[in-house]
């Protein structure tokens, strides 16, 4: 069973943690990871591309010239997609790329994003993080303090003060434990976890 070190903002050890084996110390399947995040990144995919065909492009109604007798090949309509201005060919159009995996795949997946983080030793794990104000500058000190390049903090509950703290810093993005992903946790170097969010997380996914 996976143990990790508690601490708090000052980077002092205050606690261990014993987390959950079946969560956090998973075999990772890099095949299930991957169907996964091929399938987030389908599912933001907007899909309004669009081109016109040779029945959407304005004009082109009267034939340019007489059927015989130019010496220039037949045209009906100065619209065809061989003309400047015409329409398009097998052009894309509106479409939903989006499609679901089984949910039983989604939930491995995101065990093995874990159990992968924290094999590489990328998980840091927060008693708590007290701010009385919205400061860019202390969360900041706090980031260079742990020496976190990139990295995605989960909350347990909605903290308006870190999450307005973080938001112009551009190597940390901030999320409650209900929106945990394996996108983002591949995403972000570092895992941080405040110390009640790893029980929400290991609920959420035990249950």
């Amino acid at each position: 069973m996976p143990v990790l070190n508690v601490y708090d903002i000052e980077k002092t050890k205050v606690a261990e943690v014993e987390l959950n084996e079946s969560i956090f110390g998973a075999e990772v399947n890099e095949h299930i990871l991957y169907e996964v995040v091929r399938m987030q990144l389908a599912c933001r995919r907007q899909g309004t591309a669009s081109t016109k065909t040779r029945s959407d492009v304005r004009g082109g109604g009267r034939k340019p010239w007489r059927q015989k007798g130019t010496g220039r090949a037949r045209a009906g309509t100065s619209r065809s997609p061989l003309w400047r201005g015409g329409g398009t060919v097998f052009g894309p159009h509106p479409r939903d790329y989006s499609y679901k995996v089984p949910k039983k795949v989604r939930r491995a997946a995101l065990k093995s994003a874990l159990s992968m983080k924290v094999k590489e030793d990328k998980v840091i794990i927060l008693r708590d993080f007290p701010m009385d104000e919205i400061k860019t500058k202390r969360f900041q000190e706090v980031v260079d303090r742990f020496e976190l390049g990139t990295a995605l903090f989960v909350l347990d509950e909605k903290n308006t003060i870190l999450e307005k703290s973080s938001q112009n810093i551009k190597s940390v993005k901030m999320m409650r434990s209900e929106g945990i992903n394996v996108y983002d946790l591949l995403k972000y170097d570092s895992l941080v976890l405040l110390e009640p969010s790893v029980k929400k997380i290991e609920g959420a996914l035990l249950s």
